[in-house]
């Protein structure tokens, strides 16, 4: 299994801060009224948790099928 190096690490975070950042600054900024800035929030809160749970569900797939093939060598 191949480790993540720190720097890609890093420019992982800050490049997600930095958009998450500019989303939230851009629905801020926009001249309409506040019930549509809080729905624009919600959808962009909604579209950062889907982000976060569908990069855990294809990590655990990864690390299943990795499984696998381990298993599957021994025998």
């Amino acid at each position: 299994m191949t480790k993540t190096t720190y720097a890609f690490y890093l420019q992982s975070a800050i490049s997600f801060a930095a958009a998450l950042l500019f989303m939230v600054g851009g629905i801020y900024f926009l001249p309409v009224d506040g019930w549509i800035r809080a729905f624009l929030c919600l959808g962009a809160l909604f579209l950062v948790n889907s982000s976060f749970a569908l990069a855990k569900c294809v990590r655990d797939q990864q690390e299943a099928r990795a499984n696998e093939i381990r298993v599957d060598a021994y025998r």
